[in-house]
């Protein structure tokens, strides 16, 4: 029997293993989704193409085609790793308005540390997105056990996430935003009430008045509704 070490290298065991499919793939979906949140982060969503993901995970377009679709299916990944954790867990336990509130905060969180994400995820279908779907499962099962009727639940979801949503992008604004500068005397009350203004957080306080009315406003309506 020929020694391995005189074999031609061609024929030796571990050559022929180089040459076939990697013990471990090159692509995973979580790869892939890390790759494509960290392309709109840093070069925003017009950024996101197939081609150019492809150059960011140094593969070629073909490999990438063999793991993801196409740039919807990429999106509906995005949406799910996002979703994932938001905390929706006070819906099994505690009241519906209490539980909203918790979500609600959490959901803010989560999209202001990915505010570039906020215009794909607004747009973004939800169908084979398993953490997105049992997420709203959650949230539709404790809006009906504290007394929302079927037809009402998905609006209420959508007032709060449009709500929300908006905060997200607000929680990444410049602190002089609402400088006027030169035309202070233009604006003498818009002025005054900027200078006057929380400077600590203000996102944050104008997240917590607007989210408080939110839920005064969602109590008074489900009242209205019930017998």
């Amino acid at each position: 029997m020929t020694p391995a070490r005189d074999r031609p290298e061609s024929s030796r065991p571990d050559r022929a293993r180089r040459r076939g499919r990697p013990a471990t793939p090159v692509l995973s979906p979580a790869k892939i989704t890390a790759a494509a949140m960290a392309l709109i982060e840093s070069r925003g969503y017009r950024a996101l193409t197939m081609a150019a993901l492809a150059r960011e995970l140094r593969v070629s377009p073909s490999a990438l085609y063999n793991h993801v679709r196409a740039k919807q299916d990429l999106l509906r990944w995005i949406q799910d790793h996002v979703n994932e954790g938001i905390d929706a867990s006070g819906f099994a336990t505690e009241p519906w308005d209490v539980a909203l509130e918790r979500w609600a905060r959490s959901y803010r969180d989560a999209y202001a540390r990915h505010a570039p994400l906020v215009p794909v995820i607004a747009v973004a279908p939800v169908a084979g997105a398993t953490h997105t779907i049992a997420m709203y499962e959650r949230v539709a099962a404790g809006l009906q056990t504290g007394g929302w009727p079927a037809e009402a639940v998905v609006d209420v979801i959508v007032a709060v996430e449009s709500f929300v949503l908006a905060s997200a992008l607000d929680a990444t604004s410049p602190p002089d935003i609402f400088d006027v500068g030169d035309l202070a005397s233009t604006a003498p009350v818009f002025a005054a009430a900027v200078a006057a203004r929380r400077a600590d957080d203000p996102a944050g306080a104008a997240f917590d008045v607007g989210l408080t009315a939110l839920l005064e406003g969602l109590r008074a309506r489900l009242a209205r509704l019930q017998p």
